[in-house]
């Protein structure tokens, strides 16, 4: 499914549901997806690099939670300023992405195999060092997570997530490199490219802007959660697919996430406007996910 597929399927799923319910179309629900899909649209930026290098991140979610954990654990147990517990939150999702990253690199570890790793050493840190119980997070995490103007931060936040990722994938070097890698890792290697540096430069932003996602959600909530983000990975890989990307690399843009999570919060908002049951709605999610793979399966084979 290319980007004009998913911002084509955004649009006729909101007529759809405008003519299926009269809730849909207001300011207010209207601001509640949007805010509904910053917290996966953030994840999946991050995410973006790493599939058009043709790796994989299952760690994000977890990277998350405890990108949260940390910070309000210094909150708590230290008399840090609010505004340095929250760069010790993103300093430790750019730390578990980084070692994601040596450990795929240098280690020559599959990234499926080092990220899944990484999922259950990050959620366990989180457990052990919350012992499984919510902590409270300092006003400027909070401040993340709330309305200043009646503008909704967690949106802004996603926009600036989108810019940023946007700008590093169209106008640097790191992000032609992506690129390069993704379309022949070996090519891209004879080419002189620093590859494995590359590849840890990447898993690190992952880590970072997952950090960032948890915080957003640790914001709406005024604490971070323990079980924060459980399952949020599939939702991150399927906007990045259902955007454009190519699970075999080279392919992918930010403008495609955006739209695709867009698309993600769309359908579980009109779910829920429809009285769809939630065991229903990760059926239809599941479908979701195995239909934006089997496009890019079937786009794979056209291609070659």
């Amino acid at each position: 499914m290319m980007n004009n597929g998913a911002l084509v399927g955004l649009i006729v799923l909101c007529v759809a549901l405008f003519i299926a319910t009269p809730h849909f179309l207001t300011v207010n629900n209207l601001v509640n997806i949007g805010i509904q899909a910053a917290t996966v649209a953030i994840l999946a930026f991050g995410m973006t690099f790493v599939i058009i290098t043709a790796g994989i991140d299952l760690s994000v979610g977890s990277v998350a939670a405890l990108g949260a954990m940390v910070s309000a654990s210094f909150f708590v147990n230290t008399s840090l300023p609010g505004w340095v517990t929250l760069i010790l939150g993103l300093l430790t999702g750019l730390l578990a992405g980084v070692i994601c990253g040596m450990a795929t690199a240098w280690g020559k570890i599959p990234s499926f195999i080092a990220t899944l790793a990484m999922m259950s050493i990050a959620r366990g840190a989180t457990l052990v060092i919350s012992q499984g119980s919510p902590m409270p997070t300092a006003d400027t995490v909070n401040w993340m997570g709330s309305t200043v103007a009646g503008v909704p931060i967690p949106i802004v936040m996603m926009v600036i997530a989108g810019l940023v990722c946007w700008f590093i994938l169209e106008r640097t070097v790191l992000g032609r490199s992506m690129y390069a890698i993704g379309g022949n890792l070996e090519a891209a290697r004879l080419s002189g490219l620093p590859v494995r540096k590359i590849q840890v430069a990447v898993f690190g932003l992952s880590g970072l802007f997952a950090a960032l996602s948890g915080l957003v959600m640790a914001g709406r909530l005024t604490s971070a959660q323990p079980q924060a983000g459980v399952g949020y990975e599939l939702d991150a890989i399927a906007a990045v697919v259902i955007g454009g990307a190519s699970l075999a690399g080279g392919a992918g843009k930010a403008t495609g996430t955006l739209v695709s999570a867009l698309l993600l919060a769309v359908i579980r908002n009109g779910l829920n406007l429809l009285n769809v049951s939630s065991f229903w709605q990760q059926i239809v999610i599941g479908l979701v996910i195995a239909l934006a793979v089997g496009f890019d399966v079937i786009r794979n084979k056209t291609a070659n």
